[in-house]
């Protein structure tokens, strides 16, 4: 499913050439979370090399996924058995956040990736829990999701032992770069939420095409018809004899996928701030008018504080994330039945904080970069604007306020957040 092609030689790797996927040709997967974020690394460093162009193309993503697949990172949360690294959530959080150093919509691509790839064991039975798993890591098949709460959930109805799904999304991050689709909706005369897992090239899923956004231009986050999607009712995702049996492991969809956001937006802003200090090193010049002048801009004392400051700020969320992340690898990774609602709560107020922090971090990053650079950085083929743009564009997900509100209502009432689409 890769591209092989040679690239020529001496070239270095980007995005957008062919010839990138032959980098691990022949060479063993990593053994451990240290060579999977070195191997993430590698890919970040790919992609950081054009990023600029692809940004401005804003072309759909097949090469930047095919070198995901190529690289072996798809498949990073998949069974051993089956082809996959058997890793954790604590280092898919870290993966997620360096590849985005090198490009924050390929982060999101692969955080939601993750994310859908693990929802068969959030929600799912054992049995349809090894099929899906073998079915997406023995192909390196990678996910979307049509399940935008914001909108009105697809219908459900019922034709003898199939479940036939109807309806429109107006967002479904990884559109058309996707193989697999995760889709819910409400059964018809019911209350009852089901998802199911469709292949996505099929005549009944239907891409828009319409992704315009500010920033994380390469997410295919467009909008999807769901014309009349047919699932047998065993594929519904924990129904048994079509009843489903809730855990309080359900609902840790959403406090999994915060995390996932906070992380490519550490990642966003880290790799912002890199580019930032390469250009002040290399290109920025000194300012000759303030009355203690240096013969070169990495000499001047504010600029030396500027980034000392953010350079601070990044490494203590980055501190922050690392700690939810372990907390909540460790209860991913547990028997499903031994959690429960107050762990759950705590764990979901944490990621809030660590997501608040980095939202308001970030921004002040992407923000403050321009005046560490000068103002020739400000030029398009520099590309500074683009970590702004992402940042600003996605952490509108959720307004930042309830962040703050629920750790707020945790530290003074000893309250946790009730379970919901987006806590």
């Amino acid at each position: 499913m890769t591209d092989t092609t040679t690239a020529p030689t001496g070239q270095q790797d980007r995005a957008s050439d062919a010839g990138y996927t032959d980098r691990w040709a022949g060479q063993p997967a990593p053994r451990d979370a240290a060579g999977w974020i070195a191997r993430a690394q590698e890919v970040a460093d790919i992609l950081s090399v054009d990023a600029v162009a692809r940004d401005r193309a804003n072309a759909t993503p097949h090469q930047e996924v095919a070198l995901l697949k190529a690289s072996g990172l798809v498949t990073l949360l998949g069974p051993v058995q089956h082809g996959g690294a058997g890793e954790t959530w604590d280092t898919a959080y870290r993966v997620i956040r360096t590849v985005a150093r090198g490009d924050g919509s390929i982060g999101q691509v692969l955080g939601y990736h993750y994310l859908w790839a693990w929802a068969a064991r959030l929600v799912a039975t054992e049995e349809q829990i090894a099929a899906v798993e073998e079915l997406y890591t023995t192909n390196a098949f990678v996910f979307g999701g049509a399940v935008n709460p914001r909108d009105s959930d697809l219908t459900i109805r019922e034709e003898g032992d199939d479940l036939v799904f109807t309806g429109r999304k107006s967002f479904s991050t990884g559109g058309q770069i996707s193989d697999l689709t995760v889709l819910e909706g409400v059964l018809d005369g019911t209350e009852t939420h089901i998802f199911a897992i469709v292949p996505t090239d099929q005549p009944g899923i239907v891409f828009a095409d319409d992704w315009d956004s500010l920033g994380q231009r390469l997410t295919e986050s467009g909008s999807v018809e769901i014309r009349d999607v047919r699932v047998p009712w065993a594929a519904a995702a924990g129904f048994v004899d079509r009843t489903f049996q809730p855990l309080v492991y359900n609902t840790l969809n959403v406090p999994t996928i915060q995390l996932v956001f906070a992380n490519f937006y550490l990642g966003i802003a880290q790799g912002a701030l890199e580019t930032a200090s390469a250009y002040t090193r290399t290109s920025t010049r000194a300012w000759p008018y303030g009355g203690d002048n240096k013969q070169h801009a990495s000499e001047e004392w504010y600029l030396l504080e500027g980034y000392g400051e953010l350079q601070s700020k990044l490494w203590a969320d980055e501190a922050l994330l690392d700690a939810a992340g372990a907390e909540i690898s460790a209860v991913l990774h547990a028997p499903r039945e031994e959690l429960t609602e107050r762990r759950r709560g705590e764990i979901a107020v944490r990621i809030a904080a660590g997501k608040l922090r980095t939202v308001d971090d970030g921004l002040e990053v992407a923000t403050k970069i321009f005046e560490l650079t000068g103002a020739r950085a400000s030029a398009s083929s520099v590309g500074l604007d683009i970590s702004w743009r992402n940042l600003r564009t996605h952490s509108l997900h959720d307004p930042i306020a309830y962040k703050k509100r629920e750790v707020g209502e945790y530290v003074l009432l000893n309250q946790i957040p009730a379970p919901s689409w987006y806590t």
